[in-house]
């Protein structure tokens, strides 16, 4: 019997990016005969690919890359898809000596764009780049958006809930990677106050201080404070039965994404003209535009170096609230 063709993915670089790389994994599986998909990432994000029925074996890269060098080689891949295109991906690539395709990064262009504030970038998602890179294996995207496979062991049944959050709410992942990717606390706030629905709030322990002051400015009656208390997957469970996610430039934004929900994505010194806006799904930006010092930063800043952060303190939330009282779903 023949053997399978072996791929292997590479992607390190986010929870996001990790999620925006599902529908490259579900189209090599789908569109070519007897393939064998073998995705290598961070140990950090083993529950993003352990649980994708396209994936048949992953690999998690240590402290020392010589270890994961010696693990990959074992496998004897027959070809290396790179959608982060990096050096420890050059690396990798290097050592293991099979064809390879690699995602296009602009990385000049994104320089162009944070000095000069001149967007040269070329249109569209960082998912259309992944299928670009793999366009001479004759692999199309579906157009069936990203995936997200949540275990049954996470999934949060309504109970989990306070009473007044188990009919219906909306989520908002507060988190982000660096300071100047979050709103404000008094922001948040303003936020979460003009919503007509109970907000449960999503984060890590590191955001439950944040949503901690959320809830005492305007009552557990209307915000609930999930931050540190679920699991990724969980979080994701509740985002599914949400009527509509806002976050930040966040993974979890990504994830809701996936599963087709309404999104409101919120901007900051960073910007969606960089490619990673919420795929496949129907969104809505919010941001400030016209402020000359932005974009400053592609994945975020520590702090604001202009130190007035109106990015953030000048967004106004007068968008349309009504889009909430219809549930969406993926985009035909």
């Amino acid at each position: 019997m023949k053997s399978p063709v072996k791929i292997l993915i590479l992607q390190f670089a986010s929870i996001g990016e990790v999620v925006l790389a599902s529908p490259v994994v579900r189209c090599l599986k789908e569109q070519l005969d007897h393939v064998e998909i073998h995705f290598c990432t961070r140990p950090a994000y083993n529950c993003l690919v352990e649980h994708n029925p396209y994936i048949t074996k992953c690999h998690f890269g240590s402290e020392n890359p010589l270890t994961l060098i010696r693990q990959l080689r074992a496998e004897r891949f027959d070809l290396i898809v790179d959608l982060q295109n990096n050096l420890l991906t050059a690396l990798l690539k290097a050592a293991l000596a099979v064809r390879s395709y690699s995602v296009e990064t602009y990385l000049f262009r994104h320089l162009v764009y944070l000095k000069s504030k001149i967007n040269t970038l070329p249109p569209g998602h960082i998912v259309d780049r992944y299928f670009s890179a793999i366009e001479p294996l004759g692999i199309e995207d579906d157009e069936m958006g990203a995936d997200y496979f949540v275990p049954y062991k996470d999934q949060v049944e309504a109970d989990w809930l306070p009473v007044t959050h188990q009919a219906d709410y909306v989520a908002y992942a507060i988190g982000g990677r660096n300071f100047t990717s979050r709103l404000p606390v008094s922001k948040m706030i303003e936020l979460c106050g003009q919503l007509d629905f109970p907000v449960v709030l999503l984060g890590n322990k590191a955001d439950r201080a944040a949503g901690e002051a959320v809830v005492k400015a305007l009552g557990n009656k209307l915000v609930f404070n999930g931050c540190g208390l679920f699991n990724l997957n969980q979080s994701a469970s509740i985002m599914e039965s949400s009527r509509a996610v806002f976050a930040h430039d966040n993974g979890l934004m990504q994830i809701a994404a996936a599963f087709g929900k309404r999104v409101y994505s919120i901007w900051g010194g960073n910007s969606p003209n960089f490619a990673w806006y919420p795929y496949g799904t129907s969104y809505v930006r919010i941001e400030k535009l016209g402020l000359p010092c932005r974009p400053c930063t592609v994945s975020g800043k520590g702090k604001c170096p202009h130190k007035h952060f109106s990015c953030m303190n000048e967004i106004s939330f007068d968008f349309a609230i009504r889009d909430l009282h219809t549930k969406k779903h993926k985009l035909d």
